[in-house]
């Protein structure tokens, strides 16, 4: 069974916008998915990227006209302009991480976090949102929130985030497959097909 690394944050909207699409791509093709919650400003700054105001007007204007070109084509409620973004991410981030390292599947809460940061306007920064979306996702908040404050989640944000960088992801979601990166939403039919044919991955070098 192929297994798939997902490079993701919850703050991000193209990793939203995949989400559904990856879980579907895993279920229909067998793979399984290992959660990495990443630090993207860190990832930004070792692999050439920019946060979203530090870029061209230009670049943040196209931004706009792809995040509406995709809401529709996956047919997902996004707001262009989320009353609470950016906010840190790195508790539900670490949640995520926390509930993966107990072996349990943090899909529905992961597909929870992002609807509260890009469709409901909810500040994903806050103990109390992050305390209910575990909740309403099946699991008990105050136990998960714990293990996400250990230091083992901590050291593993750490570590998915240099794993990111030396997978030369510039960006947010990655999908690594068998050591080959595939950059963005919009790559998992390319994914997809490398899953199914089972290919040998593409050198980097």
């Amino acid at each position: 069974m192929p297994s798939i690394d997902y490079y993701f944050t919850v703050i991000s909207p193209y990793a939203y916008l995949g989400h559904a699409a990856l879980l579907d791509l895993a279920r229909e093709t067998g793979a399984s998915l290992r959660y990495r919650p990443v630090r993207i400003f860190e990832l930004f700054e070792a692999n050439g990227g920019l946060p979203l105001g530090l870029r061209a007007p230009a670049r943040q204007r196209y931004r706009l006209v792809e995040l509406q070109r995709w809401r529709e084509a996956r047919d997902l409620t996004l707001n262009l302009q989320p009353r609470h973004f950016p906010a840190d991410p790195s508790l539900a981030d670490c949640c995520a991480i926390a509930l993966a390292g107990s072996g349990l599947d943090p899909g529905a809460f992961v597909a929870s976090a992002f609807r509260a940061v890009w469709a409901e306007d909810r500040d994903i920064a806050s103990k109390e949102v992050v305390a209910s979306l575990l909740e309403t996702s099946g699991f008990e908040s105050a136990a998960v929130m714990e293990a996400a404050a250990q230091e083992t989640v901590r050291a593993s944000y750490a570590a998915n985030t240099a794993e990111a960088i030396a997978a030369d992801l510039p960006g947010l979601p990655g999908y690594v497959l068998n050591g080959e990166p595939f950059w963005g939403q919009d790559r998992i039919d390319a994914l997809r097909t490398a899953v199914v044919s089972g290919r040998a991955p593409y050198p980097r070098n």
